[in-house]
């Protein structure tokens, strides 16, 4: 994924380099979270961090307090889009059809069948099989431990959208899983 070349700006005044540090860089490791997940390259994810990081030191004065963690990942998921968009093919970039994955039951969560049988590589590989939208939704919620509330913030998509984006990403986890698990079982029957 390519990078901008960072725009020549002065540095920013000691007073708000030293707030910046204090306010944002305690989030740097959900800044790469975020980004190594959305991007699912570790390269990728350190451009789309670097990127992200001086966009909001740049804009760092339109920040006037709140959650800066939810500020920061905002930031990272949008500079990931932007620069997602500028190497995809559009066909890629088509926005996800919630219509056509339809909910099927709420019984088992992903994270109780994933406690009682599923190892960590397992639900790493589901999760990176998710579509970007559900994977982006899951990682804020469940690794990120960011509300409904934030992740709508992050993601600027309503709240309803979020909690329809986890319900379907915890339904395909679980489906993804119970099938690996059921592999396995046939596997050892062998």
């Amino acid at each position: 994924m390519p990078s901008e070349a960072p725009a020549a700006s002065p540095p920013p005044p000691p007073a708000i380099g030293a707030r910046f540090e204090a306010v944002v860089l305690p989030w740097l490791d959900a800044a790469w979270n975020l980004a190594r997940w959305l991007a699912r390259d570790d390269a990728d994810a350190q451009d789309v961090v670097q990127e992200a990081m001086l966009r909001a030191l740049r804009y760092f004065d339109s920040f006037h307090g709140g959650d800066a963690r939810v500020w920061l990942l905002a930031i990272v998921r949008n500079t990931f889009f932007t620069l997602r968009s500028k190497t995809l093919p559009e066909h890629l970039t088509e926005p996800l059809d919630e219509d056509t994955h339809p909910l099927v039951d709420e019984q088992a969560t992903p994270e109780a069948l994933t406690l009682l049988a599923v190892d960590v590589g397992s639900l790493r590989a589901a999760l990176e099989r998710l579509p970007p939208p559900w994977r982006e939704a899951i990682v804020l919620r469940e690794l990120e431990e960011c509300s409904y509330k934030e992740i709508a913030a992050i993601t600027g998509q309503k709240i309803g959208t979020v909690m329809s984006r986890l319900a379907r990403a915890r339904e395909r986890l679980k489906l993804e899983l119970t099938h690996r698990s059921g592999e396995a079982r046939r596997h050892d029957l062998r």
